[in-house]
């Protein structure tokens, strides 16, 4: 029997009432472990007002009790990572391991945070002109709301609701539908830690759910983060109904590996930066461009290395890489493996046919990559 996801709104699960939703899957087995309710317009509207009514309150709470929020959430979120990391790699599929690394880069934006009381000094300058002082304060905006990726579904929401609420906002998390489970944990652990009741929202939800919110009069920011073409619509539809945007694109490096080079430390460094988390890293080094002669050694290291990387489900211990998300980006991957191979390229190695065990374990090794020789 799959559970079901709901939001969380005024400091409660709330479950859905437009009657959709979504599945979520475990990716490393392909099982189906969740349904997602699927905000409609009319729940998005009372998640905004409860936001609303609490932001009211919170922006009256002295730095004092909003550091002592912040210090006891962050004790929190430490103490429990590893519950954390569990869920994301049940619904993302990346290792324990990138999981417990994606945590604690979210638990520095909370230390961060914790020290409001510095980050919210105003200024004064005296006769800054003749008889004229000037002094800057700094307030809260209100309703600030997050929109955030599958990728990173600790991290990501971190980065925004800690800050957001230490300045005495109230933030509403509209996570991916793909892994929402991390954000309602998160919620668990705000309350846990003492914030009022409704400073913190988890809205579930799609398009449906994110037009919504850039268009509502009561939300004033947005902080998006996602592929290109949807922060261009983010930011164009947000800035359109009056509200500040933060709108993160697609990012995928390359690797520059000059003539003079140690090989066996690029070929290292590569493979870590294009494999971990299955490549679904914002930074992940999707292309290595060699200058000069020292392509064809490049592409024998990365041939020694990867056939020895354990793919399976990311909970095993031995799992070096966890499966993709879904389906449909599996075969995103595998098709530019096959793009390659049509432009001209020798696919040297080949994961796109490996057997991988249907129960998720770790006793396969494959992996995904194409490397050219031109």
């Amino acid at each position: 029997m799959t559970r079901r996801i709901p939001h969380w709104i005024d400091g409660r699960e709330a479950p859905g009432t437009s009657g959709r939703v979504a599945p979520v899957f475990n990716p490393a087995t392909g099982r189906q472990t969740g349904e997602v309710d699927l905000a409609g317009g009319a729940e998005t509207d009372a998640a905004v007002a409860s936001a609303t009514a609490a932001a009211k309150e919170w922006r009256r709470a002295s730095l004092s009790t909003r550091s002592a929020v912040l210090f006891r959430f962050r004790e929190l979120l430490h103490d429990r990572s590893d519950e954390l990391a569990a869920i994301i790699t049940a619904e993302h599929g990346k290792v324990l391991a990138d999981a417990a690394g994606e945590i604690a880069r979210g638990l520095e934006n909370v230390e961060f945070a914790a020290g409001v009381p510095q980050l919210l000094k105003g200024g004064f300058s005296e006769q800054a002109a003749t008889g004229v002082d000037v002094y800057n304060i700094r307030q809260p905006l209100g309703v600030v709301a997050g929109i955030t990726p599958f990728n990173f579904p600790a991290m990501v929401p971190l980065w925004m609701c800690a800050n957001a609420i230490a300045c005495g906002n109230a933030f509403v998390l509209k996570p991916s539908e793909k892994d929402p489970s991390a954000a309602l944990f998160l919620a668990r652990l705000w309350q846990e830690a003492g914030l009022p009741d409704g400073v913190f929202t988890v809205l579930q939800g799609d398009k449906e759910a994110v037009d919504t919110l850039l268009t509502h009069p009561d939300v004033a920011a947005v902080s998006f983060v996602g592929s290109t073409p949807i922060a261009h619509y983010v930011y164009e539809t947000g800035t359109a109904h009056g509200k500040r945007v933060q709108a993160l694109g697609g990012a995928k490096n390359h690797a520059l590996v000059l003539p003079d080079a140690d090989v066996d430390m690029a070929a290292d460094a590569v493979v870590s930066a294009a494999y971990g988390a299955a490549g679904e890293r914002c930074m992940a080094l999707s292309v290595t461009v060699a200058v000069g002669d020292v392509g064809d050694a490049l592409v024998d290291a990365f041939a020694a290395r990867l056939p020895k990387l354990t793919v399976g489900d990311g909970a095993h211990a031995d799992t070096d890489m966890g499966p993709l998300i879904t389906r449909e980006h599996r075969d995103r991957v595998a098709g530019y493996v096959g793009a390659g191979a049509e432009a001209g390229a020798t696919v040297v190695v080949d994961g796109r046919e490996a057997d991988v065990p249907a129960d998720g374990s770790s006793s396969a090794r494959r992996c995904w990559t194409t490397c050219a020789r031109t």
